[in-house]
């Protein structure tokens, strides 16, 4: 019997948003698990250069070393109760053995990231460039969750998007090459003109090196004229999130929030809109 589907059937915007269903479960891992992943491998060069031993047992750590488990009692996630959204809900979102609140945030990244892959096949239909779009969103959320927990942008993450979007774009899945060359550069350097020219007047940092790489990367995958349009949404939506934070009082220490997060969810709206009518938007000729 021939089990072989169409593509319409296998990038149909149902199917890709069960598949973001599941990479959005693995984004969860990677959200929580990258920064200690990190950490672990900074403490052991820190002590490598100053010839001292690591304190306490190292044990191994993963994107699938350990198993999961909850983190207040330890108890092992089986694979029951590790199915996207559908093993929250019957575990009435609390830990099986200790019932501790589990956070809603692992089924937001799940139901979200299927959302947007299935906009994606809705979008653009059909296509094998719907999957390299799926893949450019992954690692987008995964750097705004990432972001917005611990204020790092990590290059083993930021930069190989870079050269993914110019390779994408070479091979012409994407925009134009030359859209593709220099909307990493207008990215990368308007934001690194902005951070130094607010250090030179007032002596502090205003953002991180990060944040020029995603600008960079959002502008190798979208092209030289979205960068702009991305800026102008991440700015206008930060100011509204910090304002509502600070009035709320749940800014954290330094009164700062991350930009990164904002970057990725104006490039995703840039996406998903398209170029046509961002350019629009914007009074510019398409």
């Amino acid at each position: 019997m021939d089990i072989n589907l169409p593509l319409d059937v296998l990038l149909s915007p149902g199917l890709l948003a069960i598949l973001g269903l599941c990479i959005g479960s693995f984004l969860n891992v990677v959200i929580h698990r990258t920064p200690l992943m990190l950490e672990k491998q900074w403490r052991e060069e820190a002590a490598d250069v100053l010839g001292i031993s690591v304190e306490g047992p190292v044990a191994p750590l993963s994107l699938s070393t350990p198993r999961s488990r909850c983190p207040s009692c330890g108890h092992q996630i089986r694979w029951f109760e590790n199915l996207p959204v559908l093993s929250y809900v019957l575990l009435g979102g609390r830990c099986s053995a200790c019932k501790t609140p589990i956070s809603l945030r692992y089924p937001f990244i799940e139901i979200f990231t299927a959302l947007v892959f299935g906009l994606i096949g809705w979008r653009m239909g059909p296509q094998p460039a719907a999957l390299l779009w799926c893949g450019f969103v992954t690692v987008l959320i995964g750097l705004a969750g990432i972001d917005w927990d611990t204020t790092w942008l990590p290059d083993h993450l930021t930069l190989p998007l870079v050269w993914a979007g110019v390779v994408a774009s070479a091979l012409g899945w994407t925009v134009p090459l030359q859209h593709s060359v220099w909307g990493a550069v207008a990215g990368y350097m308007s934001l690194w003109s902005v951070y130094w020219a607010f250090k030179l007047l007032t002596g502090k940092e205003g953002m991180g090196y990060g944040d020029f790489k995603l600008l960079g990367a959002l502008g190798a995958w979208l092209g030289v004229y979205m960068v702009l349009p991305v800026v102008m949404l991440a700015s206008l939506i930060g100011a509204l999130v910090g304002i509502s934070m600070k009035l709320k009082g749940s800014l954290r220490e330094g009164l700062y929030v991350p930009f990164g997060p904002f970057l990725a969810g104006a490039g995703l709206v840039v996406m998903l809109l398209g170029s046509p009518i961002v350019l629009n938007w914007m009074g510019w000729a398409a």
